[in-house]
């Protein structure tokens, strides 16, 4: 075996097994193999991460490979360029003398050239007589030659790891986009729910992401927010169901069309409620897209208005809008914006939307206005009366919280 190219540093340089392997290496390549310098060059630039080198020391090795002629490094020619330290200066754009050093340091440690010193450590090339090179001191680029499949290798994971980590983040940034979406939908529709909790959690989990995040960190917060968000959406679907469930019901119930009683009737004296039709315990069909719910579902919702009707029960609908007229005026709601509630809403809906705003009296500071929103709301197809009354039956049923918090914990 010929073992010519191995060769210690000159000076106070150690000399290491990794450096012997290094030249064996490099002295192994088949003579006629070659490759392109630049191509192996963006290739060291890909892997830099996994060689462990900076960019500063990317600038001394272009301006190595500067110095060489050619534009594939061959086998079959010698591979060692000499520059001296003041060209090499110039053409990695004027560094200083010490930092030179350490970065060529940095490339033979990274086994990407090798030091071949001349007796004296002076960098040199004689040539024959002829003009032919014949012996040439200064760093040989034969590694990066011999090195030049493991690079490319290198570059490509690289390049995978980041295509991997950039789909990662995207897969986060939907989950997170989904969570954040979802929570602030259910607070806006009124779905009952431990939201304040469910914020927490998912600010939590964003906030254990480090400054940098690899790869794991972002696939464990992902799946932390997968699993949030799955159980946001059982929360939505089964408040859908409770909705679609309370309106079968009364879609299913027989429907008594009312006589032309007008709700105006109940803000007249009492003399003229005494001329009023006779009352049926069906609520007439709304001209908009509201539906009725039942009367026992409005009644566990808001108790507080049977306090309001004569013998503190409330019977049926005549009884339930009677007392939403008594509570109007009580709120301090003017006639003129309880008629356009019931034009818009219909007569028993805007009944149950006073009821409504009778159980959350204390934090609505203008009753008025509040109802004037909800109307014009309405009149856009904006408004639903069916998380009001939900939110509402929930927070007054201590079975529903219970059930709602069982479902939570699943």
């Amino acid at each position: 075996m010929n073992t010519g190219f191995v060769t210690t540093p000159f000076g106070r340089r150690p000399m290491s097994l990794a450096l012997m392997k290094g030249q064996l290496q490099a002295e192994s390549v088949k003579p006629e193999r070659s490759v392109d310098k630049w191509k192996v060059f963006r290739a060291v630039c890909e892997a830099r991460p996994l060689l462990g080198i900076s960019d500063r020391t990317l600038a001394v090795l272009n301006a190595l490979l500067s110095f060489y002629p050619e534009s594939h490094l061959s086998g079959e020619a010698g591979m060692v360029v000499f520059p001296s330290n003041r060209q090499l200066m110039v053409r990695a754009h004027g560094i200083a003398v010490t930092t030179l050093r350490r970065h060529l340091a940095a490339l033979v440690e990274a086994g990407l050239i090798i030091r071949k010193d001349s007796a004296n450590g002076k960098r040199f090339a004689r040539r024959k007589s002829s003009g032919e090179l014949e012996e040439a001191y200064g760093f040989s680029l034969a590694p990066l030659l011999a090195r030049s499949e493991e690079l490319a290798a290198m570059a490509q994971k690289i390049e995978a790891d980041r295509i991997a980590l950039r789909r990662l983040r995207e897969r986060l940034t939907i989950c997170r986009r989904d969570v954040r979406k979802l929570i602030d939908a259910a607070v806006a529709e009124g779905v009952p729910g431990n939201w304040d909790d469910i914020e927490a959690a998912y600010v939590r989990h964003l906030a254990s992401l480090p400054r940098n995040p690899e790869a794991c960190d972002l696939d464990s917060v992902r799946l932390k927010l997968e699993s949030l968000r799955a159980d946001i959406v059982n929360l939505l679907m089964s408040f859908e169901n409770f909705i679609k469930t309370s309106a079968s019901v009364v879609q299913n119930e027989p429907h008594i069309q009312n006589s032309d009683t007008d709700y105006l009737e109940l803000e007249s004296p009492a003399p003229a409620q005494a001329e009023m039709p006779t009352a049926t315990d069906e609520p007439e069909q709304p001209a908009g897209t509201q539906k009725i719910f039942s009367l026992a579902l409005i009644l566990k919702a808001c108790p507080q208005i049977s306090d309001y009707v004569q013998g503190g029960s409330i019977r049926g609908w005549r009884d339930l809008v009677t007392a939403a007229v008594t509570v109007r005026s009580m709120l301090g709601v003017t006639l003129e914006t309880y008629q356009a509630a019931c034009e818009v809403l219909g007569r028993e809906n805007a009944a149950v939307v006073i009821a409504c705003m009778l159980e959350r009296a204390t934090h609505i500071k203008s009753p008025g206005g509040y109802l004037r929103d909800l109307t014009r709301k309405g009149a856009r197809g904006e408004f639903s009366l069916g998380p009001m009354l939900m939110a509402l039956a929930r927070q007054n049923s201590p079975a529903l919280r219970r059930a709602e918090g069982a479902g939570l914990s699943r």
